[in-house]
């Protein structure tokens, strides 16, 4: 008589190494990197740190939670990226646009925008939790880029909103048709000469 048994997946789990919420946050950022947003899950992240997924779901008790921490830290990592270029402020959206385009414009930022217009579709799309994170991310980037816009307050915002959504069309273009035509079209809107 022969007894077959069946494979078993066993994933090793360290109940010895503590693993804190930052270092959750950055394997989820990572994981998000790897396979994209639609696909983060407790599940990967703990994976991912040899960890049980409760113990992601203790530091992110939901996946709305997880999945906002996340675009947060890309919107800080786009922030930081910037912050160089805008520094001096600016009068014209398209001079804070002129001297952005060159960060942006990079493999890494390309990755990171990739998130981020994902992000987008998926709450243009009306999927929880991004229909209720990314207008708030928005507002957010809006708000931070009109501290680098001189003049009255309704014009700066008015100003960070076109420079805004200038760089975000370009770099959309960049991340669906490429480099060439996105170099093209920001060469056509005098973002670079």
């Amino acid at each position: 008589m022969t007894t077959t048994v069946n494979p078993v997946t066993i994933h090793v789990v360290s109940p010895s190494r503590k693993h804190s919420r930052d270092e959750i946050l950055a394997a989820a950022v990572e994981t998000a990197f790897d396979g994209g947003l639609s696909q983060l899950s407790f599940g990967r992240v703990a994976r991912r740190l040899g960890i049980a997924d409760r113990t992601v779901v203790y530091y992110f008790p939901t996946i709305g939670d997880l999945i906002a921490h996340v675009v947060v830290m890309l919107g800080l990592q786009l922030q930081a990226t910037l912050e160089p270029a805008f520094e001096g402020g600016a009068a014209e959206p398209i001079e804070l646009v002129r001297r952005a385009w060159p960060a942006l414009t990079n493999p890494e930022a390309d990755a990171t925008f990739g998130l981020f217009f994902e992000a987008n579709g998926l709450a243009a799309a009306g999927r929880s939790p991004y229909d209720a994170i990314v207008p708030q991310l928005v507002e957010g980037w809006i708000d931070w880029a009109t501290g680098y816009f001189t003049g009255p307050e309704e014009q700066r915002r008015a100003d960070a909103e076109a420079a805004i959504a200038l760089l975000d069309g370009v770099l959309l273009l960049r991340q669906l048709a490429g480099p060439e035509p996105a170099d093209r079209a920001a060469a056509r809107l005098g973002i670079v000469g």
